[in-house]
């Protein structure tokens, strides 16, 4: 799962990596939350005039996916995240999986792991530092009263054997080598990019441990990045954690 991530690179480096014209500025965001408009690419309908760089286009998106077919918004569930296993089939997101790939940028993602009855947060950023690239999809949702609202998901997968420990799931990194790929929706078709739906590689990642001040979305500065060890878990505790942990493998 992904539910809170962060975007801090600066407007023009994000513009490079992306291989963008005319992006607008992007103010540095530290907790972005369910909700929240997040900055996704896609294709574009048209090469810049004049431009050599590839056809693409970057807008704020609702992070909580509505499929078109939606009828009442407030009987539907908060979809912030799409698994890779079932897209291309599930209602929800197989017309977008098809259409409206996107690519939604990032410095890193917060996750927690659950010990006993206590959830720990960790900061997990590209080891080599810089932007990452998670694959997402974006679907136009029109309202009753006419107008329309783009929202979109971020595509998760199983963990790698790395971040298995923290959570059993984690976002679908897209390489720039494969942008393209993926964001053709005209000649590339949900089969042709599936190979794509992958975890990172085992060192890709590194998670630091984090104040659990990031669990308030009202917290919004540098510092909920900083490294704060985690205290352990009386013994009594971790031993019972790890019986439970026992027991819910005799399930399978």
């Amino acid at each position: 799962m992904c539910g809170r991530f962060a975007l801090t690179a600066a407007t023009e480096d994000l513009a490079e990596f992306f291989q963008l014209v005319d992006l607008e500025p992007f103010p540095p965001r530290y907790n972005i939350a369910p909700t929240q408009p997040v900055l996704m690419i896609t294709a574009g309908p048209a090469r810049h005039p004049g431009s050599n760089l590839p056809d693409r286009q970057a807008f704020l998106v609702r992070w909580g996916f509505i499929p078109s077919w939606t009828r009442d918004v407030s009987q539907m569930p908060l979809m912030i995240n799409a698994r890779a296993e079932t897209i291309s089939e599930k209602a929800s997101f197989k017309a977008a999986m098809r259409h409206r790939r996107a690519l939604l940028p990032a410095s890193g993602f917060y996750e927690w792991k659950r010990e006993g009855k206590v959830s720990r947060p960790y900061w997990v950023r590209p080891r080599n530092g810089g932007i990452v690239a998670f694959a997402s999809l974006v679907e136009t949702y029109a309202e009753p009263g006419g107008s329309e609202i783009d929202t979109g998901a971020i595509v998760t997968t199983a963990a790698n054997l790395e971040f298995a420990h923290i959570h059993h799931r984690m976002p679908v990194v897209i390489d720039p080598r494969d942008f393209e790929r993926w964001l053709d929706c005209r000649t590339q078709e949900p089969r042709n990019v599936t190979d794509l739906l992958k975890p990172a590689q085992p060192d890709f990642f590194e998670t630091i441990p984090v104040s659990d001040a990031v669990n308030k979305v009202a917290n919004t500065g540098p510092e909920l990045q900083e490294r704060a060890e985690h205290k352990s878990l009386p013994e009594k505790a971790a031993s019972k954690k790890k019986l439970a942990d026992i027991n819910q493998l005799d399930l399978f």
